[in-house]
């Protein structure tokens, strides 16, 4: 196989195009492999397989450095870049990241994960060389959902206005041009990368001027033409507008005439962005049909394209969001929903087909989505903004100065809250608790379980004012156990799941399923467990934490957020007011990035899973009730009253 041989982008270079248009053919057909395993981004890789191999033919990584978008994109980066032996551990615990990360190769120069960064960081890079006097040309490669996104664009005005030397690619999977426009738009690129179009307007006018008689005149009326031909036929005008020097749009699967784009790019001082054509899922026919799919997917058969399962699952958070608010939507008509670039992602492709005129995708642009939401609470709907609790992080300043401060009934549905798995620390949700807990004026809630995410949607739906509801990715608890009594959402209560005399655990969100079990394991050892459901971050019960801080009970806090600033510091901060002098353990995530791997490991790893928090909780709690070496367990067992016996060694 080519691919065995290629351990560095260099050993491109030899290649012939037979044995590029082969080496394409083997890529694929390892990453439909691996993802068929481990899952993945497949279908965005399948597309830019070609060209990730012709720039690395002409740019020489890392002295050039090329910043990847997103960078879901980049597993044939990764293939050639000393990482196909190891690549069968994509998205595994321990193995390569889904993701750039610059800890595991120097060709990864950027980590990225977050959409539309890659020009910025480009123009970094590109400012640093001329600082540090060094050569080389700084590169980004972006896609067209990408380029939605602001920061995108804000990049893109300030690199034409700097005119330093920064490549775009623009990896167009999306947009299609008719055949006839589409094959002159063609001719005029190619006529475009040739070296006496793009030579300097004072060369043409003097060869053109050489010309006796009329050559003056010829060369204004050209101008005019070409001109007018430019803005009409090439879309590539904007960009130019920009001060970018536009080449394309190219076939991204024709390496002759993509890498003969790019060296002309490479050449070329200043801004230059060169639009390449691909198609989402190519090679694999499923991907292709159904690209929207296999753009983040778990395993899967390659014969078939099916989704692995491992048999009858409950019904996740993401698809109780959905059906929940197409049922809320159908009795209230100003309820409207908003997405940024993920429909599928969030739940929201059933209302979107339920209700059409109601359902506003803003492509990737979370700032705007959440101040478009407060300008529609204003006018008087009902907005609910779906966006995944990482991306979340992007409009902050825009949920405070356009939502808290106005009091504005925007209801914010934060998906994938906490650990995500494999997409790793670019897209677990653990700051969210930390960030809008602050915010005034905002009530912040966690369902316990799936049935709770409907009851909480119901009630905030009535609410005057802004409403956060954070839960987590993944399946709920279905039918057959409901641990607690459901019951209607009263603002800023919680609710008892268990009740216990020897301490007391706040188990915030989806982490009260494992408290819960915990609990029950704890009980054999001869501790007896409260457990207490919050359900409101903000408002927080104080009424039911005074009681137990007035009763001196020792109190544990759970969270699938980093303990910095998080859940338990709340409880802490309150508490400590309240005189708590029993002992508070805060479990949540440390003060590092969780890295990736299945849920089920990492929540292990942080021991946030049943067994995880019960060994936590003994150890602690059996600590500070030892009494003269004597454990707790020994201590218990020659009291009558268990309560008391715990008051007295606190």
């Amino acid at each position: 196989m080519i691919l065995d041989r290629i351990h560095e982008p260099r050993d491109l270079q030899s290649l012939s195009v037979a044995e590029l248009v082969q080496l394409s053919s083997e890529i694929r057909e390892r990453i439909i492999g691996v993802v068929s395993r481990n899952g993945g981004h497949l279908a965005s890789n399948l597309g830019i397989v070609e060209l990730t191999l012709a720039v690395h033919r002409v740019f020489q990584s890392p002295h050039d450095q090329i910043v990847w978008d997103v960078g879901h994109q980049s597993y044939t980066h990764k293939l050639i870049t000393g990482r196909s032996e190891s690549f069968p551990t994509l998205r595994t615990l321990g193995g390569l990241s889904g993701f750039p990360k610059i800890c595991e190769s120097r060709h990864d120069v950027f980590n990225t994960g977050h959409s539309s960064t890659s020009i910025s960081a480009a123009q970094g890079l590109a400012i640093a060389r001329e600082h540090m006097q060094t050569d080389g040309k700084a590169v980004a490669v972006i896609g067209d959902g990408a380029l939605t996104g602001g920061m995108a664009f804000e990049a893109l005005n300030f690199t034409g206005h700097k005119k330093n030397d920064v490549v775009v690619i623009l990896n167009d999977n999306e947009m299609s041009i008719s055949p006839n426009v589409g094959a002159l738009s063609m001719y005029l690129h190619r006529l475009r990368l040739e070296p006496a179009y793009t030579t300097p307007k004072d060369y043409l006018a003097h060869v053109l001027r050489q010309i006796p008689g009329f050559g003056s005149r010829l060369y204004n009326v050209l101008s005019r033409i070409e001109g007018s031909f430019k803005y009409l036929l090439t879309p590539g005008m904007l960009f130019e507008e920009f001060g970018f020097k536009y080449f394309g749009p190219v076939d991204g699967y024709d390496f002759e005439t993509l890498e003969r784009a790019l060296v002309r790019a490479r050449e070329r001082k200043g801004p230059v962005l060169v639009h390449v054509l691909t198609e989402k899922g190519r090679g694999y026919k499923p991907a292709q049909e159904h690209c929207n799919e296999f753009h983040g997917i778990g395993p899967f058969e390659i014969e078939t394209g099916k989704v692995k399962k491992t048999g009858e699952a409950p019904r996740t958070y993401t698809e109780v969001f959905g059906d929940t608010l197409c049922r809320l939507a159908a009795s209230d008509k100003r309820i409207v929903a908003i997405t940024a670039a993920m429909k599928e992602g969030t739940g929201l492709k059933k209302f979107a087909a339920e209700f059409p005129s109601r359902f506003y995708d803003v492509g990737i642009a979370e700032q705007h989505a959440v101040t478009m939401a407060a300008g529609m609470a204003k006018g008087g709907l009902k907005p609910f903004v779906a966006i995944y609790s990482t991306f979340m992080q992007r409009a902050f300043d825009q949920i405070i100065h356009d939502i808290a401060l106005m009091k504005l009934p925007v209801v914010l549905c934060l998906d994938r809250a906490g650990l995500v798995g494999e997409d790793g620390p670019t897209h677990h949700g653990v700051f969210d608790v930390s960030f809008l807990r602050m915010i005034p004026d905002i009530q912040f809630l966690a369902p316990g379980d799936e049935f709770e995410l409907e009851l909480m949607l119901k009630y905030a739906s009535e609410q005057n004012g802004p409403v956060a509801i954070r839960y987590p990715r993944g399946v709920g608890i279905g039918r057959g156990y409901v641990p607690s009594k459901q019951s209607e959402i009263v603002c800023g209560r919680a609710t008892i799941a268990r009740e216990g005399t020897d301490l007391a655990v706040w188990a915030l969100g989806h982490t009260l399923q494992s408290t819960l079990q915990a609990a029950a394991e704890l009980e054999k050892s001869g501790i007896n467990v409260k457990v207490i459901n919050p359900r409101f971050i903000k408002p927080f019960d104080l009424d039911l934490l005074e009681s137990l801080v007035l009763g001196n009970i020792p109190m544990v806090t759970v969270e699938e957020n980093v303990l910095a600033g998080g859940f338990g510091s709340m409880v802490a901060e309150h508490a400590i007011e309240m005189g708590h002098a029993a002992g508070m353990l805060r479990i949540g995530l440390s003060d590092a990035f969780a890295q990736h791997g299945s849920q089920a490991e990492l929540r292990s790893i942080h021991q946030l899973d049943a067994d995880g928090i019960k060994n936590r909780i003994f150890n602690w709690f059996g600590n500070r009730l030892s009494l003269n070496g004597r454990a707790y367990r020994s201590l218990r067992s020659v009291s009558d009253h268990p309560e008391q016996a715990v008051r007295r060694a606190s």
